[in-house]
Order: C-alpha cells, then sequence, then structure tokens
C-alpha cells in the first residue's frame, strides 16, 4: 500500500487525565490526542481518495523487463503499426504488452502507468513511476518458465519496456523487476492524426496521438458524398475500409473505450495522397 503524503504526528509527554468531568467547556489532554488523532487520520484517507480517483485506477501486479536500443528507446514498427515512434511522439515512453494485456491489438494508444516495488535492491528509492503508453506486443517464449524467461507467457502480466524509460523506475543492471501498474488517461499535445495509405479499392487510416483513455474502439469515416461509413480494424490501431473516397474531403469519427465519440470533420482535403498525414480534433 502506498504512503500518504502527509504524516501527522503527536507528542505528549506525560499527559495527566483530567480530574473534573469532560464538559463542553473542558479539554481533556487525553481526549485531545485522540481528537486530533481521528481528525489527521480522517483527513489522510480523504486525500488518498482524491488522489487515486483524480491519477487512475487500482494498482494491479506484473513484471517488466528492457529491450536494448542504441538510442535508448523502442523505435521499431512494432505490433500497433505506429512506425517510428519518435515520429508518432511515443518515443522512449513506449512499451511491448504480454498478449493478456495486448488483447489481440485493442489496448494499442492506451496508457499505463508503472512503479517498481517490493525489491530494494533493484527499485529506486521512493517507488517513482512513469507513464508508457503501449505500442508492441511482447511475444511469448513457451520454450522457457514463466519466472524465468519467459516473462511473456500467457497468462502472465508483463511490460518490455525502453531502457532509457526502464532506468527511470528501477536500476539498469537488474534483469526483472516487480511491479505494480494501472492503467491512466494519455496527456498529448495537438490533435488525433490520421495517416492515409492504401489505393483505389483499399483504404486505410492509422489513428495515433489519441487523448484520455487512448483505446479506440471504432472509426468512421465520411466523404463529401456519403454518409458515415464503419471502419473495421486492420491491425492494431489501423482502421480500413473498400470505399474510394477519391477527390473527397474525409471526415473522421473516432470512439474510445471510455464510449467517448469524437468528430473531426474535413480533416484531410479533396486533394489528399496516401502517405500524408491530417490531424484533427482532441479529446
Amino acid at each position: 500500500m502506498s504512503k500518504s503524503p502527509w504524516q501527522c504526528e503527536e507528542k505528549v509527554r506525560n499527559p495527566k487525565r483530567s480530574t473534573k468531568p469532560n464538559f463542553l467547556g473542558s479539554i481533556d489532554p487525553q481526549m485531545g490526542v485522540l481528537r486530533s488523532a481521528f481528525l489527521c487520520l480522517m483527513l489522510v484517507q480523504s486525500c488518498e481518495f482524491v488522489a487515486s480517483s483524480d491519477s487512475g485506477g487500482e494498482w494491479k501486479t506484473a513484471t517488466a523487463t528492457y529491450s536494448v536500443e542504441t538510442d535508448g528507446s523502442l523505435i521499431t514498427e512494432g505490433a500497433c503499426g505506429y512506425g517510428d515512434l519518435h515520429r508518432a511522439t511515443y518515443g522512449k515512453y513506449s512499451a511491448g504488452l504480454s498478449s493478456i494485456l495486448f488483447n489481440r491489438g485493442s489496448t494499442c494508444g492506451a496508457c499505463f502507468e508503472l512503479r517498481c516495488v517490493d525489491h530494494i535492491l533493484w527499485c529506486l528509492p521512493g517507488s517513482p513511476s512513469v507513464i508508457l503508453t503501449a505500442t508492441d506486443f511482447c511475444p511469448p517464449n513457451y520454450g522457457l518458465a514463466a519466472d524465468y524467461g519467459g516473462w511473456c507467457n500467457f497468462p502472465q502480466e508483463h511490460f518490455e519496456m525502453s531502457e532509457a524509460a526502464f532506468a527511470e523506475i528501477a536500476v539498469r543492471r537488474a534483469d526483472v523487476v516487480p511491479i505494480q501498474y494501472r492503467r491512466v488517461n494519455c496527456l498529448r499535445s495537438g490533435g488525433l492524426r490520421f495517416t492515409l495509405s492504401g489505393n483505389s479499392r483499399f483504404f486505410q487510416v492509422l489513428v495515433t496521438n489519441v487523448g484520455l483513455d487512448g483505446e479506440v474502439i471504432a472509426m468512421k469515416m465520411k466523404g463529401s458524398k456519403t454518409g458515415w461509413i464503419p471502419m473495421a480494424r486492420n491491425w492494431g490501431q489501423s482502421w480500413q475500409s473498400n470505399v474510394n473516397l477519391r477527390g473527397q474531403p474525409l471526415s473522421f469519427e473516432v470512439t474510445t473505450s471510455d464510449r467517448r465519440t469524437l468528430t473531426s470533420y474535413n480533416v484531410a482535403p479533396p486533394s489528399w495522397q496516401f502517405g500524408q498525414t491530417f490531424e484533427g480534433k482532441q479529446f
């Protein structure tokens, strides 16, 4: 259990019990100490409740390791299809998730707060935390035991971090560390980004930089000559349709797992081309 940011301490030296009845106007030193301690406890519990409700969900247990990259971050395309993670703004604060967390790609874009716990040698003092975006899949290795190399084997809950992000919560020479994690809101700069790809018979949109919930569960698109067209998940956060919308301005409707829907009208002009990225609104 996490420590409260406040500590209430009451030091009483040789308190003497009052020999008089404790009416409203009188003060019993021992009762005063108890009242102070009670009020302090109520304040701490109240503040802890506010902090937990504002900062994220319930803490859960898992493990974490890191991948060594030349620039200290995971920059490969990964299973979510984001491409260069620096261009996608996730950079070193990205993570590969074991299959039970990855959930066949539906968790791509979600944000998690991680902290190293319960290891005096490997965890940094104070258990600092980092916030990561789910960008990749950590494949299982059933040739190894789940507690000895097969960290991503089902049903293990595991995060594969960049070396730079790992160093913010634990000692680099640690192989694997016990952690606590929870889902949190994603803080993004700018609007949702829509990257177009495909051909005349196949249209695909990669959506990135999604704020708040971060996890897209449904997408629709619309041209100037069509109604709203539901799109199917291709993989990760790439969504597809077989409708040809060449020469039409494009609008997009995005729904996240917390059931919020955001509509960005006329994001792409009629002259849009495959390979281009356009920015819409933000949650």
